[in-house]
């Protein structure tokens, strides 16, 4: 039986205005509304069921989070990052998500380490069946975990919001070019390797070298459109 001061005993219900941003912060982040996309309140409040004041709060929200721009004339547009964004997110998750290996190689338990080697059997497996289009969503939460794992008070946190801030679009993800993930999957296992071994040099070393190979794959991917 749940406590009276338990936290799923009192739940919030989801506000509209929640509603309406977790739904376009999930599509823009998935890059299913591409950059550069016009989002009409009006248009969104119908396809949304809601009125249009909790689309325009929502829209506020995603302007913070630099996920839409407002320009004269035109309202809120999806952001199109430019190249060198591209180049510098990968720099920055790779410094991110490199600590993070370090410092969870450091304070690693068996029970998480057993949990992300079923996370990366669970890649392999879908790899090996041709299910290619479920690694990049795996390798998202493998990625994170680990951040979490390293720095469970702080960085963690930035590891989630570096990520959310820079769609990948579904059709960009490397793990769709069967070459490039079986190479990511061997990378994935020397990382956990290295986390089982509690090797923080090699722990960092081999997420950051992984994170800038996967920004050389975006930015040489682009130049190809």
């Amino acid at each position: 039986m749940e406590s009276p001061g338990s936290a799923e005993g009192h739940r919030q219900p989801m506000s509209k205005a929640d509603y309406v941003y977790e739904v376009l912060r999930d599509e823009i982040r998935n890059a299913r509304v591409p950059g550069g996309t016009q989002l009409k309140a009006a248009h969104l409040a119908e396809r949304l069921g809601v009125s249009i004041t909790p689309v325009r709060e929502a829209l506020r929200r995603l302007e913070k989070d630099r996920l839409v721009s407002y320009q004269s004339h035109r309202g809120a547009t999806v952001i199109d990052l430019t190249d060198e964004a591209l180049i510098e997110f990968y720099q920055v998750r790779a410094v991110i998500e490199g600590l993070g290996a370090r410092l969870a190689a450091t304070r690693i338990t068996p029970q998480q380490l057993t949990q992300l080697r079923a996370l990366h059997e669970r890649m392999v497996t879908d790899a090996a069946a041709g299910r290619l289009d479920a690694l990049g969503d795996l390798s998202r939460r493998l990625h994170l975990a680990i951040a979490d794992i390293g720095g469970p008070a702080f960085l963690g946190q930035h590891a989630h919001a570096v990520r959310d801030s820079y769609p990948v679009p579904a059709t960009a993800s490397l793990w769709l070019d069967p070459q490039q993930a079986n190479t990511h999957l061997t990378e994935h296992q020397r990382l956990l390797d290295a986390l089982e071994a509690h090797d923080p040099d090699t722990a960092e070393r081999v997420m950051i070298d992984h994170v800038r190979a996967s920004g050389t794959y975006r930015a040489r991917g682009r130049k190809q459109l």
